[in-house]
């Protein structure tokens, strides 16, 4: 999907996605849906396909990355397994991952200073901000807090040449903090050459035994992810795909292989499989491709037991590629659900009734939501949408503009808020330069590090 609709589509539901509500798009190649769950009837138990096993050789494998909206942070991870032996671990002595070379410098401007530098005017009026990442002076609380995303990767990479490198859980640990801040920043490039080093050192491991021990015991499943996730920022989507998939099948082959004396193991590869299934239905989705995102979540809630979170995610896909019917039919059942919240039920309704056309409906219930929890944001848009829909630009301006004065910090890294807004400032022509202008000084107050700036719609050329 667009990154940044340049037409003034307004996005809905929290996500930086367009909402298609219309009848889906023509889909050139339907890739295959994987199953997602764990029991393969026609795998041998002992055996990896040759074609994974060699697939694996040219590609460690491995994990996500959710949108604003879907994410469930109050899940509760599986407990870890149970640890081997000290005895049993191999000796891997790996000082390549603490080499200074490993890294490469990161720029000390971005695109935010660009905007202020050309759109602000004096220089006074200019926001100090911080691009030196200097750690030393704050804790790692606070530069988490405040999205000084440069900083916690310069820290990273400060500690990492420093630090023993028998050290192995304290060295990929901080190498994966260096890896996620890099992509926050949006330095994909610079990314994508670092995780390429890390892992040209782990595969050169030898024996083999110990480089299988690192990865399964040692090596975060992140890292994995994000090394697959490459694929993605070179622009290969289906190359991507591909690599999702193998990760899939390794989870699933760990899974039935972990012994039944140890079932956190077992759980584990479960969880990370359906982890890996969410990322590949997300990427399908990006892709425009409804169909075969929804049949692999369909494959998720009747094969396991559906939380309600993840039957309104599936109801949620199936309005963006005009299935009301069907999405109809799955918000009923979290309705029933005992773990649906009461502002779930409404943001369901809320969607749609906006599906449906009926936006007077959307915005009472969207109303009604806010008062009871001021502080959901994505309800805050989704109402400036419904009003907007109804001719009431203004009325939608005010809901987005109280929101930022009441929570400026959290509301400057939502970009679809700030999408939103800009998008209503231009339909408002007459003081659209104005506002934006005076958008970009508060965003530039409280976004910290990494903002994508195209959703200000403000040109840096």
């Amino acid at each position: 999907m667009a990154d940044s609709p340049s037409d003034p589509e307004l996005l809905e539901n929290g996500s930086d996605r367009e909402p298609t509500l219309s009848s889906p798009p023509d889909i050139y190649v339907e890739p295959e849906v994987p199953d997602p769950f764990l029991i393969d009837s026609d795998a041998s138990e002992d055996e990896e396909p040759e074609s994974d096993a060699k697939r694996k050789q040219e590609l460690p494998v491995a994990a996500p990355i959710r949108s604003f909206s879907q994410q469930n942070l109050s899940k509760e991870a599986p407990p870890s397994p149970i640890e081997s032996e000290e005895e049993d671990a191999p000796e891997i002595y790996l000082p390549g991952l603490v080499l200074p070379t490993m890294f490469l410098p990161i720029p000390n401007t971005d695109p935010l200073t660009t905007l202020l530098n050309k759109y602000i005017h004096p220089s006074e009026r200019r926001p100090t901000r911080d691009v030196s990442g200097d750690w030393q002076k704050n804790n790692f609380h606070t530069l988490v807090m405040t999205n000084s995303w440069r900083a916690l990767a310069r820290m990273a990479r400060d500690r990492l040449v420093t630090t023993d490198p028998e050290d192995l859980v304290l060295v990929l640990g901080l190498w994966y903090l260096r890896l996620a801040c890099l992509s926050r920043l949006r330095l994909f490039n610079q990314t994508s050459v670092e995780c390429t080093n890390l892992f040209s050192v782990l595969n050169s491991i030898e024996p083999s035994q110990a480089k299988a021990w690192l990865f399964d015991k040692l090596l975060p499943f992140e890292l994995e992810v994000m090394f697959v996730r490459l694929r993605y920022w070179a622009g290969d989507h289906m190359g991507y795909l591909d690599a999702l998939n193998v990760l899939l099948r390794k989870c699933k082959l760990k899974a039935r292989k972990a012994p039944k004396s140890d079932p956190t193991t077992g759980a584990m590869w479960r969880e990370r499989g359906a982890r890996v299934s969410l990322i590949i239905a997300t990427q399908l989705c990006e892709m425009k491709d409804f169909g075969a995102s929804t049949k692999l979540l369909e494959l998720l809630c009747t094969q396991s037991e559906p939380t309600s979170a993840l039957r309104s995610a599936l109801a949620r896909v199936y309005l963006q590629g005009g299935y009301i019917q069907k999405a109809r039919a799955h918000f009923a059942f979290v309705e029933k659900s005992p773990d649906a919240t009461e502002d779930m039920i409404d943001m369901n309704r809320a969607l749609l009734a906006c599906a449906n056309g009926e936006w007077d409906l959307a915005s009472e219930i969207l109303t009604r939501l806010i008062e009871r929890e001021p502080d959901n944001f994505v309800a805050v848009n989704n109402l400036s949408v419904s009003l907007l829909s109804q001719g009431r630009l203004k009325e939608g301006i005010e809901v987005l503009e109280d929101a930022l004065k009441a929570s400026p910090a959290s509301v400057v890294v939502a970009e679809p808020f700030l999408f939103n807004l800009s998008t209503l400032y231009e339909l408002r022509s007459a003081t659209a330069t104005q506002k934006k202008h005076e958008l970009l000084l508060e965003v530039a107050k409280w976004s910290g590090d990494g903002l994508k700036t195209t959703c200000l719609k403000m040109p840096s050329n």
